[in-house]
């Protein structure tokens, strides 16, 4: 799956900001460019993993596939 990442240097400390548009809030940072894309993709990955739920008695729990 691929996603878009803004990457933006910092001018005061010389660190990468990163952050994916489409998913609120997921957002990262590195020393350098290809530290900010690693930790991004791990931020991006701990984003879209599934917290645990607790269903109420008769719910249902499905997949669907998007895209």
């Amino acid at each position: 799956m691929k996603w878009r990442v803004i990457l933006e240097p910092d001018r005061e400390t010389g660190e990468w900001a990163a952050w994916c548009p489409e998913l609120l809030g997921c957002t990262s940072a590195g020393d350098t460019e290809e530290e900010a894309l690693e930790n991004i993709r791990e931020a991006i990955q701990l984003y879209l993993e599934a917290d645990p739920i607790q269903l109420s008695p008769g719910a249902i729990s499905r997949e669907v596939t998007v895209g």
